[in-house]
């Protein structure tokens, strides 16, 4: 059996602190940046074997220059800053944690769905002004949960927890995937724009990719309705940023409730200034208990990939790959 304090291992500075420790005391650690791995000498790059990319982005660049290494272990669902088909094509199995994150994610979501229509951010900030005392209550929401059609983009894991959340609203729940469900009684819509054109709730959960960049945009949004509302919980490229502003300035949907975006953590002035807006700094998942069960599965997949030649949670594009060094 492979012991584990002789593997040369990669990790940042950054990222989750109680998992970056528990990789240090688990395993042969470099700590470094993917800028100062290029000046590493050859030998030195030859015995790393493990990546632990918590948050660090790891590109075809960056694997290219360590030749004997074996698994990239990702802390997240969602992997875009991880080039998982050039690690494929290098036999290198990349990992992340799917499923622990859902119901966090989930909750998350209808919290900042709540939060959007009704207002309460806006509302508590009232109270504790202390305008209601001197000015009387805090003017009605416009918005209400009552009557909405809801449409998911992206019904995998997540997006199946928030329906489920949202099963209780008693509101129409519609979805949008690359392929139907099996086993779920929603509506399934084969294109984003017929969707948009059903419901006036808009929920995305999905990664950003190439195929999903920009594609809620001044279209997706203008079929939402005046009465149109944006969630964003998956990745910040997937909306087209000035097209949302534009619609938020103008109308054409009436809120938009955002934890992540297209620049992070830079976020538009004009989204700053809005009050039809309600903003959250990528928190969907960032709870102490989640994230520990994050960072877990991180080092699960280091040790069974080490131990047994088989990762618990690949990629589906690494999937296939299996150790012969275990």
């Amino acid at each position: 059996m492979t012991e584990l304090k002789s593997i040369k291992l990669l990790a940042g500075n950054g990222g989750h602190a109680v998992t970056r420790a528990r990789i240090e005391e688990m395993f042969d650690t470099v700590i470094s940046s993917p800028e100062d791995v290029a000046k590493m000498q050859a030998d030195e790059r030859a015995q790393i074997r493990a990546i632990a990319s918590l948050f660090i982005p790891v590109d075809a660049a960056l694997i290219d220059l360590l030749p004997n290494l074996e698994i990239i272990s990702s802390f997240g669902v969602g992997y875009d800053h991880i080039d998982a088909q050039h690690a494929a094509k290098k036999n290198v199995v990349v990992t992340h944690t799917p499923s622990v994150l859902d119901d966090e994610v989930a909750d998350t979501t209808v919290g900042l769905l709540l939060n959007t229509v009704r207002e309460l951010y806006h509302a508590e900030q009232y109270l504790r002004e202390n305008r209601w005392e001197s000015e009387g209550n805090y003017p009605l929401s416009s918005l209400s949960m009552r009557n909405r059609t809801i449409g998911i983009f992206g019904l995998g894991r997540i997006g199946r927890t928030i329906a489920k959340r949202l099963s209780g609203f008693d509101v129409a729940i519609h979805y949008h995937s690359r392929n139907p469900v099996d086993g779920v009684d929603f509506t399934y819509y084969s294109s984003l724009e017929e969707m948009a054109e059903a419901v006036d709730t808009l929920i995305s959960v999905v990664p950003g990719t190439a195929a999903t960049h920009h594609a809620i945009n001044a279209n997706i949004l203008k079929l939402l309705g005046s009465r149109g509302v944006l969630v964003n919980v998956g990745r910040g490229p997937v909306v087209d940023e000035e097209a949302l502003i534009a619609a938020l300035k103008d109308g054409t949907i009436a809120a938009a409730g955002l934890d992540v975006f297209e620049e992070e953590p830079k976020v538009p002035q004009a989204l700053r200034e809005m009050k039809n807006v309600s903003l959250l700094p990528h928190v969907a998942s960032a709870s102490q208990d989640t994230r520990n069960a994050m960072g877990a599965l991180v080092i699960d997949n280091l040790e069974a990939w080490f131990k047994t030649g088989q990762a618990k949670t690949p990629t589906p594009e690494t999937a296939h790959i299996k150790s012969s060094k275990a």
